[in-house]
């Protein structure tokens, strides 16, 4: 099996691991870096969004990567988001939104989202809905997903 030594930045750590050259990255950031609340959960296909993560401050799938790529960036999980243990305004506005039922996807809805209002500060509930079409959700219907983003971004802006 052929092998590669990264570096990369997670969450403010630097990691620098041997790992296999199609080790892909949400696998390296689960079973590596050991940050579980990157999910898995379309078999490694692209289309739930669940691993959604911020490499170099852009919203990714970690599936459709291979570890090697992060190589020499830096990425944010949603175990990033909360700074010494506050939650971030979109974290809490999911809260208190009550915007995740089982939350399995929200870890990555939250990665998407929070990129899409650092690009879109005081977004429409239309743009909010467009932002999320590359996230499944089974249990929320979305409604107060949408809720949330736009408390987060009155919060934010």
């Amino acid at each position: 099996m052929s092998t590669t030594t990264i570096t990369v930045t997670i969450n403010g750590e630097t990691i620098e691991e041997t790992v296999p050259v199609r080790m892909l990255l949400v696998d390296f950031i689960r079973e590596r870096a050991g940050l579980t609340g990157t999910h898995i959960g379309c078999t490694y296909e692209g289309v739930c969004g669940a691993c959604t993560v911020q490499l170099d401050g852009e919203a990714v799938k970690s599936c459709l990567m291979v570890a090697a790529q992060a190589d020499g960036h830096a990425i944010t999980t949603v175990e990033g988001l909360a700074e010494g243990g506050t939650l971030s305004p979109l974290q809490r506005a999911f809260n208190e939104q009550h915007a995740l039922q089982c939350g399995y996807c929200t870890p990555g809805i939250l990665m998407n989202m929070d990129e899409f209002l650092r690009e879109n500060p005081d977004p429409s509930d239309e743009e909010i809905r467009h932002g999320l079409v590359g996230n499944l959700c089974r249990c929320t219907g979305y409604a107060h997903i949408v809720d949330a983003v736009r408390q987060a971004a009155k919060e934010t802006g």
